[in-house]
């Protein structure tokens, strides 16, 4: 690999360049928020992203957030949906890395360890990888950022470039309709709080259910009509 002088690059400064170029385009991206918003905004924009990035945060709470405290919806949607195209990336480019990074690396063979259990017992979900990853990313599961959808997708027998362009349709679509979501009942809310807060109550609840099904499916061993 050559450099911007032409000069071909080292093993290392390769491995440098690979783990540090998703850091450099996160930079890029918030210093232009930085410029071109109002130093409040922004100041709140890039609290959000930082939030999104620690565990427990993920998009179900910090993108409604965001719109709660003004920020426009296609900001906030946006923003998140890079964050998890760019941890895709990472580990498109640097998964042997990660593997050696303390406690990433081991979430990361935990993750694969259950996930390679699940799917021998249930192979037909391989016939779905592309549409499951990006279903994987959109929806606020346990782990479902750019780094489980890449684990998700190694497990499933996908090429790595096949799963960051799933992460990248996965991760817009999912923020973008949590973001229009959430300002439709922020708007409800301002004009009538307590029908706001209802709908906001059902969605929450609806979403709840939807998840223990999940979690309760993903738990359930396989009937014997599974393969």
């Amino acid at each position: 690999m050559d450099d911007y002088t032409g000069h071909s690059l080292s093993p290392a400064d390769h491995v440098v360049f690979r783990i540090f170029v998703p850091f450099l385009l996160a930079g890029i991206y918030y210093g232009l928020c930085f410029l071109f918003l109002p130093r409040q905004p922004a100041l709140l924009l890039g609290a959000l992203m930082l939030a999104y990035v620690i565990p427990p945060a993920g998009k179900e709470t910090v993108i409604p957030l965001g719109i709660a405290l003004g920020l426009p919806w296609w900001l906030v949607g946006t923003s998140m949906a890079l964050l998890d195209v760019l941890a895709g990336l990472f580990m498109a480019l640097n998964f042997d890395a990660a593997l050696r990074i303390p406690l990433l690396g081991a979430w990361i063979e935990r993750f694969m360890g259950h996930g390679q259990e699940y799917l021998s017992r249930r192979p037909w979900l391989k016939r779905f990888c592309f549409a499951g990853v990006v279903l994987f990313v959109m929806f606020p599961l346990q782990g479902s950022g750019g780094i489980g959808a890449t684990l998700l997708g190694r497990l499933l027998g996908m090429q790595r470039w096949d799963v960051f362009f799933a992460i990248v349709t996965g991760a817009f679509l999912g923020c973008y309709l949590i973001a229009l979501g959430s300002a439709f009942v922020w708007e409800i809310i301002v004009a009538s709080p307590a029908a706001g807060i209802s709908l906001a109550v059902g969605i929450i609840g609806t979403l709840a259910a939807a998840y223990l099904v999940y979690r309760w499916k993903m738990e359930k061993p396989p009937g014997p009509e599974e393969p």
